[in-house]
């Protein structure tokens, strides 16, 4: 069964919109990248914040006011119209909710609970669901009264990705006729001193692919689809996972669990690595994910396939990044579209294979079937594939 696209909402550190994040993209604009002290004691780091004001959740509810759900409220502001036209199409029984998310409301929570011991009392905004990983589901069914089923999907840097991969699992089970899904991940303390102690934050924008890399930035953003069996523009034709369990937080350095997520993917989609015409690369620019996933990309593609990695221009967004990366697929199949460049200091690492980098004002000149990598911790490993309609 095919799933389309039909309607994408987003912002992250390049805008809080379609065109805006098309212009930065097309652009290599970096300038969301900033650095700020405050996040991590006694170091000021570069961080990828949405750049504008978020909208305010309804009076109603008020107590689902976390900056994450504020995120995802913009976004699928930008696709209201079109999910109000789902409701009254399809029913509210008949639309889904899966998102991916690793922080949900854990830095409201973490305030609240920091008060708590400071006063022995919560504040008067805390409210223990903001915590709750199943949080931004919850908010965006409430937000629009749907009944079908609504989950998150929580597997650190492939929950959006997999969040996707389950929304086609549920319109080819006819679950459901229409299914909003996608990701959003926010700025957080936890998240930004949780990859502190493991050593993997740069002090510098990040170098992927690099000689010189030495690490991830951590950035925020929310990307929304509707996703149905009514023929789009986009379509996802593919999606592969796997999980190799190689090690808690460093990757099989072979890139197998990697290797195989994208053929899963390709077999889905019944293409072969020759019809793929742009891979966004997962492209961390830690030492251990950059080493195994070019390893991987130079043995599936070994006629070369023009790839970039876009975490340079708006952070690793985390549970968002999945979700964000398929929306610059989406965003490169429409008309006129160039590919996101590579940005990096262009320094050769001669342990690694070379890859095909995307340069500015790059075309899509192949087939128009773009593939996207997401790894995880603990080998969870996601590729899925976006193609103009057949």
């Amino acid at each position: 069964m095919t799933a389309y696209l039909n309607a994408l909402g987003l912002n992250c550190a390049l805008g809080m919109d379609i065109a805006s994040v098309s212009r930065a993209l097309s652009a290599a604009d970096t300038c969301g990248l900033r650095a700020q002290p405050g996040w991590v004691p006694q170091r000021v780091l570069p961080v990828a914040a949405v750049p504008g004001e978020l909208p305010q959740v309804p009076a109603a509810l008020r107590a689902q006011g976390t900056r994450n759900n504020r995120l995802l409220l913009q976004a699928a502001l930008q696709i209201d119209v079109q999910i109000h036209q789902a409701i009254a199409r399809f029913g509210p029984s008949r639309i889904a909710v899966v998102l991916g998310t690793s922080t949900s409301g854990i830095d409201e929570a973490s305030r609240g609970i920091a008060g708590y011991l400071q006063d022995r009392e919560f504040p008067d905004d805390y409210d223990y669901r903001q915590q709750e990983l199943g949080a931004p589901a919850a908010f965006l069914a409430d937000l629009y009264h749907l009944s079908g089923p609504a989950h998150v999907i929580s597997t650190a840097c492939t929950s959006s990705a997999r969040a996707l991969m389950t929304a086609r699992r549920l319109l080819a089970m006819d679950l459901c006729d229409a299914v909003l899904c996608g990701g959003v991940d926010s700025l957080c303390r936890l998240t930004l001193n949780g990859f502190t102690a493991l050593e993997a934050v740069s002090a510098e924008r990040c170098n992927p692919f690099s000689l010189n890399r030495n690490g991830i930035n951590i950035g925020e953003a929310a990307a929304l689809f509707l996703m149905t069996r009514e023929p789009a523009s986009v379509a996802l034709l593919g999606a592969g996972a796997s999980s190799d369990a190689h090690h808690i937080s460093a990757p099989e350095p072979g890139g197998r669990g990697a290797l195989q997520a994208m053929r899963k993917a390709l077999a889905q989609a019944d293409l072969t690595p020759e019809q793929i015409g742009y891979l966004n690369l997962h492209g961390t620019a830690t030492q251990h994910n950059d080493a195994m996933e070019s390893r991987a990309v130079a043995e599936l593609f070994a006629a070369g396939v023009p790839c970039s990695s876009t975490k340079p221009l708006t952070g690793h967004t985390l549970g968002a990044a999945g979700a964000l990366e398929a929306a610059f697929c989406w965003l490169s199949l429409q008309p006129g579209a160039t590919l996101p460049p590579h940005v990096w200091d262009a320094v050769i690492d001669p342990q690694l294979p070379a890859l095909d980098f995307v340069l500015p004002g790059q075309t899509l000149k192949g087939p128009r079937n773009l593939m996207s990598n997401s790894f995880a911790f603990g080998g969870n490993n996601v590729s899925l594939i976006l193609g103009a309609s057949r």
